[in-house]
């Protein structure tokens, strides 16, 4: 039999296991497949479940009959409602389907009877071990408790990341007529809910806090008893309906084995250990913030069954089916990563308008973007723009492109290019390479381009071919390099300084972003304390006093020089494991003396450099600071450090932060994706009220507006992609059909500021039908009974 599995055993019959056991039956009639289940038939566990348009596309192709019973029952719907600060807003064109869980078992439990597949209810699966010895291929369906996993820990090597924050999933029988969201702030402090119908008759209704907020509220004490398998918590109910019962409206909510529970996100290396495999839950988990996780049960259900009858042997087939289905998982952990954290984090948002906070909630997971929601609901994204920037004229115009005052310096767009080392000069003078690039880029329409890595002495740099400024030669090389790029563009221009400590005297780095220390012609190398960088790295002088003096000495001089050759704005690097940094975090300093210990005391130096290059660097023009938010390795600069750290760098005069993070130690381990680090500006911004710029990993125009819509950073830096392509900005406003003010072209390029036609641009379509479609509404309500059509959503404006 293709694939090896004549004799198949599944663990678990919830909807991920009886839908692989019909398929897997339905595509190879003569195979044998028992499904142990230890709960009843009949038993209830759960409420409605959410799918996309993309999953049910593939359920219609896999089994129309299961899609067509599911479709019978479904409740529809494309708006989504955000209830916050007494107001709601709506936008539409999303498009839902959910059913009832209980349900889709019934369905699927149909299915597997007319396909005589062998479901033994109230059967607890034998020892996994047996069940492998007795079947070609097991099928763990189990669970995020998942006894099969728990068995084989060393060969599925699991990661269980339990969430901080508590949340009960409970129905009501008020019927939602749309997704809805409810942010409610009290004495105690944030409550949220997750809401949308599944049934004509009931809605689920998710209730969740973060774990001081539900300290605070009462809820640690009604948890605190025991209670059996299946049991509600009924006090929490109660409680959870006085305080949300100006949104239930008289009706009930209604538990089932319900209690207050923490999320955790399950993670696997390897899904599949000889003739075992992992399914759904047991495999992987994603927040139910983003979706369902019966929606991911099910498409594993249908790889899996697929990669069986694709494949000549068990192994390849089992092997295909973890490399298909482990990219798709890997990107839905992503996201909902992502929202996770922000509804952990939510009270540092709710102080926005309620049309910003609809907006910054429903961009959440990255996935969601200022580009997908404008196509879907332009009304809803006009009256974002107009509530955020208090000007209707706004609408049009691409967040990114919209201008900032940063002290006396007045931006034409939000865009800046950071600091992007060439490693092409000789001695430490810039090259006629940095002049192209900061040609080029100045050129390319950005709002800001930073000059970088420029050492303020010869020991600072962090290899022998980069640039610095501590001499009469470099000022005047950067002072012609500014000239020049200023008689073709008047974009602003930066340079960061920075001394590289503990990275300083290695080879200009390899693809990985690390060179090795020199092996001939290096320096002595300075730090907070005698910590080399890595463990080939020298082993670092711990700086004196004096030593101290002479460093805030030289970035004081070098600010002066900056200045002096015509630079816009300054940046000091305090981030990425220089010297600096080294100093800020903890995992860096070591020192007993006044510089080191509790943070007030690592601020010190910091501080000291900041207060001299204030003291020279012209009013006026802006004074930018790069940290590094969080180090990513236990024991490091943490959150509220981070905040720490920006307020005392606002009070010493910094004009604005850029908020990176890592490079502070060689074994940091950061969650890299797209916008990883945005969150930190955001919480940055919140918490001081200084502007901030957003990095790391933002490559693309929609991802940008997104951060800067939403209010999470007064900029976004730009910086791979400017490399990729130097003209970013300009495209970027190309290809939003954007050509105002915020994107200036020069006058030679004037011509190109449309994006040429390629193959197949000229071609234009014929019609083909001859009763044309009508577009799918914006707004739909979901309508139970016969009456289900497109209704009207209720007008926004009559809310505002």
């Amino acid at each position: 039999m293709t694939g090896g599995a004549g004799r198949v055993a599944v663990i678990g019959a919830g909807p991920g296991g009886l839908y692989f056991a019909a398929l897997a039956r339905q595509s190879a009639p003569g195979r044998e497949i028992t499904v142990f289940e230890r709960d009843g038939r009949d038993d209830e566990f759960g409420f409605g479940v959410v799918f996309s348009d993309e999953t049910l596309d593939g359920i219609a192709q896999a089994d129309p009959r299961v899609f067509a019973a599911m479709s019978a029952e479904f409740a529809r719907w494309s708006d989504i409602d955000v209830r916050h600060a007494g107001q709601v807003r709506t936008c539409g064109g999303h498009g839902f389907a959910a059913l009832d869980r209980n349900r889709l078992r019934a369905i699927l439990q149909r299915r597997c009877a007319e396909l005589a597949v062998d479901v033994r209810y109230r059967t607890p699966a034998p020892p996994v071990g047996r069940l492998a010895e007795e079947y070609d291929l097991v099928v763990a369906a189990d669970g995020v408790n998942s006894a099969t996993r728990t068995a084989y820990p060393d060969a599925f090597r699991p990661e269980l990341d339990e969430r901080p924050s508590r949340y009960m999933w409970l129905a009501t029988d008020k019927v939602f007529d749309a997704f809805t969201f409810i942010v409610e702030r009290f004495d105690f402090g944030v409550l949220q809910v997750h809401a949308y119908p599944y049934s004509a008759e009931r809605s689920t209704f998710i209730v969740e806090l973060a774990e001081e907020p539900w300290r605070r509220a009462g809820f640690e004490a009604l948890a605190a008893r025991g209670f059996a398998r299946g049991e509600s918590d009924t006090a929490s109910v109660r409680r959870c309906a006085e305080l949300l019962a100006g949104h239930l409206e008289g009706h009930r909510l209604i538990p089932n084995a319900s209690r207050w529970i923490r999320f955790t996100t399950v993670r696997n290396a390897r899904w599949r250990h000889r003739n075992l495999v992992l399914l759904g839950d047991a495999a992987h988990t994603a927040h139910f913030s983003i979706g369902s996780g019966t929606k991911l049960a099910l498409e594993d259900a249908l790889a899996l069954a697929a990669s069986l009858g694709e494949q000549p042997t068990l192994e390849g087939a089992l092997a295909a089916y973890e490399a298909e289905r482990r990219p798709v998982v890997e990107s839905a952990q992503r996201a909902a990563q992502a929202s996770l954290e922000w509804f952990e984090t939510i009270g540092r948002r709710t102080g926005q308008g309620p049309d910003q906070f609809a907006f910054n909630l429903l961009t959440r997971s990255r996935r969601v973007t200022y580009g997908n929601l404008r196509a879907r609901d332009p009304g809803f994204v006009a009256a974002v723009d107009t509530a955020v920037t208090g000007a209707p004229e706004a609408i049009g115009t691409p967040p990114m492109f919209r201008p900032l005052k940063l002290a006396a310096l007045e931006l034409r767009n939000r865009v800046v290019v950071p600091p992007l080392a060439t490693f092409t000069a000789v001695d430490a003078l810039p090259s006629a390479f940095d002049r192209a690039q900061l040609t080029a880029h100045a050129l390319g329409g950005a709002g800001l381009v930073i000059a970088g890595m420029t050492a303020v002495t010869p020991e600072g740099r962090a290899t022998d071919r980069c640039p610095g400024l501590w001499s009469d030669p470099q000022e005047a090389a950067w002072r012609e390099l500014v000239d020049a790029v200023r008689a073709v563009s008047d974009t602003p221009l930066g340079i960061q300084l920075t001394h590289a400590g503990r990275r300083a005297s290695r080879a200009v780095p390899g693809p990985d972003g690390t060179g090795p220390p020199l092996a001939e012609g290096g320096w002595p190398v300075l730090a907070a304390s005698p910590l080399p960088w890595d463990a080939g790295g020298p082993l670092p002088h711990e700086a004196n006093a004096v030593q101290l003096d002479s460093v805030t000495a030289d970035f004081a001089a070098s600010a002066e020089r900056a200045a002096r050759a015509g630079f816009d704005v300054l940046e000091l690097q305090f981030g990425h494991g220089h010297l600096l940094s080294g100093f800020l975090s903890p995992l860096t300093n070591r020192r007993t003396d006044g510089y080191g210990g509790p943070l007030a005391q690592r601020l010190r130096l910091p501080l000291e450099v900041l207060a001299a290059v204030r003291a020279v660097w012209p009013a006026g023009r802006p004074l930018l600071v790069r940290i590094s938010a969080c180090d990513w390795a236990p024991g490091g600069t943490g959150e509220a450090e981070a905040v720490a750290i920006c307020r005392a760098l606002a009070d010493g005069g910094a004009d604005a932060v850029d908020v990176s993070t890592g490079e502070v130690v060689a074994h940091q381990r950061p969650p890299y994706g797209r916008g990883y680090q945005t969150p930190f500006a955001e919480l940055v911004r919140a918490a001081t009220g200084l502007p901030t710029v957003a990095v790391g990993a933002i490559s693309h125009h929609d991802d940008a507006d997104s951060v800067l819509l939403a209010g999470r950073a007064d900029l976004v830096a730009v910086g791979r992609a400017h490399l990729y392509d130097p003209l970013w900005t300009l495209h970027a406003a190309a290809e939003q059909g954007y050509a105002g003010p915020g994107a200036h072209r020069p006058e030679p390029w004037a011509a190109g500021s449309r994006r040429p036609p390629g193959p197949g641009s000229d071609r234009v379509a014929p019609r083909l039908r001859l009763v044309r479609e009508p577009a799918p509404p914006v707004h739909r309500r979901w309508r139970p009974g016969p009456a289900d059509r497109p209704v009207p959503a209720r007008n926004p404006e009559e809310e505002r």
